[in-house]
């Protein structure tokens, strides 16, 4: 098994001030599986190996960010340790993300072993695209089935004010890497930003139509204080909708990837053209989501704070599942019945970074 060693006293301080989970009493769950108190069941983790990343998008993270120390991440095997149990305990889909999940040392090593886990229907990926030119094949045999593309722009020059350092081209010949291995079912997601990608839309569905892959449009989310506020530049689903109507026929869909988005087809194309809304059609009564960061917090709710820190329970009982288990299950006690995005579009409430949190 791949070992990274860590130093003994930065463990002992992360695991000082531990709180213990919820009690049983705010948690229901039946045997086996994850149900909160409101009745939805989880079957979707959605975990990020790190917090670091070789783009610094404008919407995701700061421009001079400060990353996390290497003892207060999850090892692999403690990300491991966590798929596990969480398949154990039902969940049918697994998304590895970031920061950017490409740039963490021996993630093949990782995606490897989550594949075959029992239980597990599906293992994607959430990616930036910058090494996936290099790295799509390995994907591929390692069991990843879908990939997930962040592509907010198709102009150079905007891509590099956007992410900041980010290559377009280095982006668009990971795309094509993706599809030439056989990811048959790639999608792409943007996100939008009035008078910053809102005039690219309709090239940015053609795009996807030429190429025969899917595409998500995502409402922004006031994660982290980026320095300036969001209610300028929010677009939101419907507008986008009529726009892109004035090209597309779009027809709705009930398909479903398990995830938030609500999908339209194109006709006599094999594109799909989502829309993920927490702010114009929040979809909390449906979610059968929980996210684990690369610290290791388990955040029932995205647009909440509360959380349960895993980490210390992983490192105090190496070799014992059972006390992680047990939190998993108590911290369906306090997942929110749902979250409210609009009052904090200036002032957001959650302060940690998208990139913190996986994307």
């Amino acid at each position: 098994m791949r070992n990274e060693s860590l130093n003994p006293e930065a463990v002992s301080e992360s695991l000082s001030g531990f709180v213990p989970p919820t009690s049983p009493a705010t948690s229901k769950h039946a045997d086996g599986t994850l149900v909160d108190k409101y009745g939805r069941h989880v079957t979707y983790l959605r975990l990020s190996i790190t917090d670091r990343c070789d783009f610094r998008c404008t919407y995701c993270m700061a421009e001079e960010m400060t990353f996390l120390p290497r003892a207060q991440v999850l090892t692999l095997e403690e990300c491991l340790r966590i798929v596990q149990t969480f398949t154990a305990l039902g969940v049918t889909k697994v998304r590895i993300t970031g920061g950017e999940p490409l740039v963490r040392h021996n993630v093949l090593w990782l995606l490897d072993r989550i594949a075959r886990l029992q239980g597990l229907r599906e293992l994607v990926l959430t990616t930036n695209g910058s090494q996936l030119e290099r790295h799509a094949g390995a994907l591929r045999e390692a069991g990843v089935r879908r990939l997930n593309i962040s592509l907010d722009t198709l102009r150079p020059e905007r891509f590099r004010e956007i992410t900041r350092i980010g290559d377009l081209a280095k982006v668009l010949r990971g795309i094509d890497a993706a599809r030439a291995v056989g990811f048959g079912r790639l999608k792409l997601n943007t996100v939008m930003m009035r008078g910053r990608n809102d005039d690219e839309f309709i090239d940015l569905v053609q795009f996807a139509v030429d190429k025969g892959i899917d595409i998500a449009f995502i409402e922004e989310m006031p994660l982290g204080d980026i320095g300036h506020g969001r209610q300028g530049s929010y677009f939101g689903t419907e507008e986008a909708i009529a726009r892109l109507e004035t090209r597309f026929t779009l027809l709705p869909s009930t398909e479903s990837t398990g995830g938030p988005a609500r999908y339209w087809r194109i006709p006599g194309t094999e594109t799909r053209v989502g829309f993920i809304s927490p702010h114009s059609h929040n979809f909390c009564d449906s979610c059968n989501r929980v996210r684990v960061t690369a610290q290791g917090e388990l955040y029932p709710c995205l647009g909440n704070n509360d959380a349960i820190r895993l980490l210390p329970l992983l490192r105090a009982h190496p070799s014992d599942d059972a006390p992680l288990r047990a939190a998993i299950m108590h911290t369906m006690g306090i997942k929110a019945k749902g979250h409210d995005f609009t009052e904090q579009m200036n002032a957001p409430q959650v302060v940690r970074f998208m990139s913190m949190t996986g994307g």
